[in-house]
């Protein structure tokens, strides 16, 4: 039987490579409740992490927490090696980004990029050249002597973040940046941040409820359920080996198909019986077990009397997004269990995929996965 994984432990640093951070034991409780339960991480020098998950997930938390905005009720934080759990914020080597922007108005987009310089008191000169530098990073070589108010969203975004990089940090970190932008915007900008972090090669944190955002830009996604680590891994082994059933139903768009083991790999779905090459075999025959199928996971070309988990299944509706579609389709054997799949506008066309037709698919046997069901409260 396959169980949650609740947490994960430091990886282990390549050979002479320090980590750029690691939180230790982090525990962040408040009189009601826990809002985070013995976290462990450890972020790779350079590497751009997520941490994705719903509201209330302790996500930011977390963030605060490295940031030295809130205080762990246990737990550790290191940087480059240093202990900074007890740091002051501004004794920490970091920039940070939020989403209301937080730029100040009264002061021109260079006085703003160069605020932090001037609290170090850095000379003159190289305040000026090191504002320039970041204007033309971020795409605003013309726009210093605007203010706040004369930019855009997005624009302001790309501000926020010259005024973050301007002291040259060893850690960025991005609270949910995007958040405030409209949809367009919001993509544009986020291939931008990614090329802009690529480039100076700083590390970097960024928290995000949207999984297109983790999914696009991070090297590595930390998903993040009611104060703990789901699962800790890259954006494609996240979406194609989940971890846990939640991270299975939070990330992408999946089926859940009510089964039961037979053994071997083997599960009944209604009259059907369906092979699982990728699920684990230590399911005893008679346990109930939930089945998740992205909704590309299927064939409908080449398909033989020997494919596995072949069907023929009536259309019952379909969804259509432009060059892809969602077909609901159901079949006499699933027993009134529903599979929502993807086509391509072609695909729609070709196989004549409408309500109230039928279609030869086959679901795929290495991309099913399979978890425990829980028991019915």
């Amino acid at each position: 039987m396959e169980t949650n994984v609740t947490a994960r432990p430091i990886e282990a640093a390549p050979a002479g490579t320090p980590a750029a951070l690691e939180v230790i034991g982090v525990r962040k409780d408040y009189e009601s409740f826990s809002a985070l339960r013995d976290v462990h991480l450890r972020v790779n020098p350079g590497e751009m992490l997520c941490f994705l998950g719903p509201s209330g997930c302790g996500k930011t938390t977390l963030l605060r927490i490295i940031a030295g905005l809130e205080t762990q009720t246990a737990g550790r934080i290191m940087q480059n090696g240093k202990d900074v759990s007890w740091l002051p914020p501004d004794q920490r080597d970091y920039g940070i980004v939020f989403q209301s922007y937080a730029l100040f108005p009264n002061l021109t987009i260079s006085d703003n990029i160069g605020y932090g310089l001037v609290n170090s008191r850095a000379r003159r000169m190289e305040i000026k050249s090191r504002v320039e530098e970041l204007l033309r990073l971020v795409g605003l070589p013309t726009s210093g002597q605007k203010y706040p108010s004369q930019l855009s969203g997005g624009q302001q975004q790309r501000v926020a973040l010259a005024r973050a990089l301007a002291t040259r940090p060893g850690l960025l970190l991005l609270d949910e940046p995007l958040s405030a932008l409209d949809a367009l915007e919001r993509v544009r900008l986020r291939g931008e941040i990614r090329r802009l972090q690529k480039q100076v090669g700083i590390t970097t944190i960024m928290v995000t409820h949207d999984q297109e955002e983790a999914l696009s830009m991070a090297d590595r996604i930390v998903v993040m359920n009611h104060g703990v680590i789901e699962q800790v891994g890259t954006p494609l082994e996240v979406y194609e080996q989940p971890a846990t059933p939640f991270v299975a139903d939070f990330v992408g768009k999946v089926n859940v198909l009510q089964s039961v083991a037979l053994g071997n790999r083997r599960f009944r779905v209604g009259d059907l019986e369906l092979e699982c090459d990728a699920c684990s075999n230590g399911f005893a025959p008679g346990e109930p077990v939930n089945l998740y199928l992205r909704p590309e996971d299927r064939a409908v070309e080449h398909l033989t009397d020997s494919t596995a988990n072949r069907l023929e299944a009536l259309v019952t509706r379909v969804e259509f997004l432009g060059g892809l579609c969602i077909a609901e389709v159901t079949a006499k054997q699933l027993r009134g269990q529903t599979l929502g799949l993807h086509f391509s506008l072609n695909q729609l066309h070709d196989l004549d995929i409408r309500e109230g037709n039928t279609i030869d698919i086959a679901l795929r046997a290495n991309r099913i996965r399979a978890f425990a069901r829980a028991p019915q409260a």
